[in-house]
């Protein structure tokens, strides 16, 4: 199950306070919302612009907790974070680089992932900063950038690693990161949050395997989102992964737990079942 920490419990936030939305499925309908406590106040409208509370709200207990968004696209990086470009011996980039995810990849917290039938080799988890973007943006510059982020997830990268090189003619990057499941996050959005001072933990079957901060990023947040934005028009919802750091590792359990938990934001966990 998703576990969600640091809530506040105002009705409200104020300018640069924390909030937290999330989005629900309850008594056959989905919905969203904002966290308070152990209950989540019901909103209608557009999470994004305008969204206004119905004065409804639900025990956090007895809803299902989907996906924070449902984005147009995902982008991911690679060769983000100045410590893993170090032990891989990678140049850091004059530019991010970047690969797409399918959007039917992704999965809401506490979903089950399992092994794809076509594929025999080895996954691996990423725990990553996701930025959920909460306008139409392009050509911002990184001054402006913050105007046009909505607010910060968890994110798995759960890559088929041994699709990437296995044809030496082609780098299979969106195949090997985008069979169903493979990109869960949330639980919520935090918005009004800082991320430069936040850590990334990562724990597989109980035990922390990744423990890196978000100020080694390259291309922190404001300025990825800008760089991004002259390639392409990011939409309200779209998620980027921010890219990775030390201690990625394979699942090797029958049933592996993957927790990836970001101090103010919450914890990111599902399990990654191995199918046949």
């Amino acid at each position: 199950m998703a576990t969600i920490t640091a809530v506040r419990q105002e009705a409200q936030a104020e300018p640069g306070e924390v909030a937290y939305w999330v989005r629900f499925a309850h008594g056959g309908r989905e919905g969203f919302g904002r966290l308070e406590g152990a209950r989540v106040a019901i909103h209608r409208g557009d999470m994004f612009a305008g969204a206004q509370p119905t004065g409804e709200s639900v025990p956090l207990a007895e809803i299902t907790l989907l996906a924070p968004t449902a984005p147009s696209k995902i982008i991911a990086l690679w060769n983000n974070f100045h410590a893993l470009a170090a032990k891989l011996s990678n140049p850091v980039p004059p530019e991010p680089l970047y690969l797409m995810k399918a959007p039917s990849c992704v999965a809401g917290p506490g979903s089950a992932v399992a092994r794809p039938a076509s594929y025999a080799g080895k996954v691996v988890y990423e725990g990553e900063l996701g930025i959920v973007i909460g306008r139409r943006c392009s050509k911002v510059s990184p001054q402006e950038a913050g105007e046009f982020i909505f607010g910060y997830t968890c994110a798995n990268d759960i890559t088929a690693v041994d699709l990437i090189a296995a044809d030496p003619t082609f780098a299979q990057w969106v195949r090997a990161k985008s069979f169903d499941g493979f990109g869960p996050f949330g639980p919520v959005i935090a918005t009004g949050l800082d991320p430069r001072d936040l850590t990334v933990r990562t724990l597989l079957n109980g035990q922390e395997r990744q423990n890196y901060p978000i100020a080694d990023m390259i291309f922190q947040p404001h300025e990825l989102v800008s760089r991004l934005s002259h390639d392409m028009t990011l939409l309200p919802g779209d998620l980027i992964c921010c890219g990775t750091s030390l201690g990625v590792g394979a699942m090797k359990e029958p049933v592996n737990t993957v927790e990836v938990a970001i101090e103010g934001i919450g914890t990111l966990a599902n399990t990654f079942v191995q199918c046949g």
